[in-house]
């Protein structure tokens, strides 16, 4: 397995505080959820899911990965809200 990159770090740090809760982490001018929260995210919010980690030759290494624009954030997130779930930035 390959070592975590600074930012997977601090979205691991952050997401274990968080663990009830969709996290969306900005990345420039988008929120990213990686992992279950973007499995969960896509289906919910009806988001394209994909990964950074195509040249992995085993799918089950890649991690699913779902963006939105910072600035449509609100809409995504009072949707997740009124679906029930938990949602941190």
């Amino acid at each position: 397995m390959a070592e975590l990159t600074p930012m997977m770090k601090q979205y691991l740090e952050i997401k274990e505080q968080n663990k009830d809760s969709i996290l969306f982490f900005r990345l420039g001018d988008f929120y990213e959820m990686f992992g279950d929260d973007a499995k969960t995210a896509s289906e919910e919010l009806d988001l394209v899911l994909t990964t950074r980690d195509r040249s992995k030759e085993n799918k089950e290494d890649r991690v699913p990965m779902c963006g939105i624009p910072y600035h449509a954030a609100d809409t995504y997130i009072a949707k997740l809200v009124a679906l029930g779930k938990k949602v941190a930035i």
